[in-house]
C-alpha cells in the first residue's frame, strides 16, 4: 500500500494505491480509517479495484458499514472508478447518487475530480 499526501487549504488528503485489495472487510475499512486518522488526513482516496466487489454489493452491508464509520469520524472519502461491474444494480446506482448528494462520500470517474485543485505535497 502506498499513500501520496496532497492538501488543498488545511485538509490533508491521502491518495491510497495497492497491487491488490485493500479492502477485503469490514474490519480493514476501520483500520485504514484509523491509521488514515491516527496520520491526520482528512480526506482518502480509494480506488474502485482496491476495494472488494462484496463492497459495492450492498446486501452485504459492508458499505454501509464502512462509509458510516468514515462519516463518524468525519473523514471524508472519495472512492475512484467506474462502477460498471454493477450496471445492473439499481440501488448501487442510487446509493452512488445519494452519497454524492450528501458530499462525505463521492464516487467519482477520476483522480482530478477527486482532489478538487489539491497540491501535491
Amino acid at each position: 500500500m502506498k499513500i501520496d499526501a496532497y492538501r488543498k487549504g488545511n485538509v490533508k488528503i491521502a491518495v491510497i494505491t495497492s497491487d491488490g485489495h485493500i479492502i477485503e472487510s469490514v474490519e480493514d475499512g476501520v483500520d485504514l480509517m484509523g491509521n488514515i486518522y491516527y496520520q491526520g488526513y482528512d480526506k482518502v482516496v480509494l480506488y474502485e479495484e482496491n476495494i472488494t466487489p462484496r463492497f459495492f454489493d450492498l446486501k452485504t452491508k459492508m458499505a454501509g458499514e464502512i462509509l458510516q464509520k468514515f462519516s463518524t469520524y468525519r473523514i471524508r472519502l472519495s472512492i475512484i472508478g467506474t462502477f460498471s461491474r454493477s450496471n445492473s444494480s439499481k440501488s448501487l446506482k442510487d446509493f452512488i447518487h445519494e452519497s454524492n448528494k450528501m458530499g462525505q462520500v463521492n464516487f467519482v470517474p477520476a483522480l482530478e475530480e477527486a482532489l478538487e485543485g489539491a497540491e501535491r505535497v
